[in-house]
């Protein structure tokens, strides 16, 4: 019966250790989706916390700087200013007027710093006026 006991004991160290490592990694991973506003009415615990932050970038704003891109999130009538140096490159529909996501940690300095950007240009999925879906059914008279 020692034998099974020993095990028994073993068997639990184990699952507790990878229980115990599962809790501490899903902390850190964690990220809260804020709007613009609701970054500022944050306060102090907005700074160094994992966010996530949408709005439309500002016409103009989008500014390169070799591997480090500048631009300005806005989202009813509230600005953001973003700095992203991810490893990614940006998405293709990433432009002026497009609505992005950008996932980071507020500065100290007010300055959003993404490492990672999503971003969506609804013109371009929209159905043009008097055009039919491409799942509509045909129909002939």
């Amino acid at each position: 019966m020692k034998r099974y006991g020993k095990f028994a004991v073993l068997i639990v160290l184990i699952i507790g250790a990878l229980v115990w490592l599962a809790a501490g990694g899903m902390g850190e991973s964690k990220t809260y989706y804020k709007t613009i506003a609701e970054l500022g009415q944050m306060g102090e615990r907005a700074y160094g916390a994992r966010l996530r932050v949408a709005g439309d970038v500002e016409d103009g704003s989008i500014v390169r700087k070799g591997p480090l891109v500048e631009f300005t999130l806005i989202q009813e009538n509230q600005k953001l200013k973003v700095q992203y140096t991810g490893t990614d490159p940006l998405p293709d529909t990433f432009r002026s007027g497009a609505q992005a996501l950008a996932d980071g940690r507020l500065e100290r300095d007010g300055v959003f710093r993404a490492s990672k950007i999503q971003a969506k240009c609804a013109s371009k999925y929209e159905m043009k006026p008097g055009e039919k879906s491409p799942g509509a059914a045909k129909t002939s008279l």
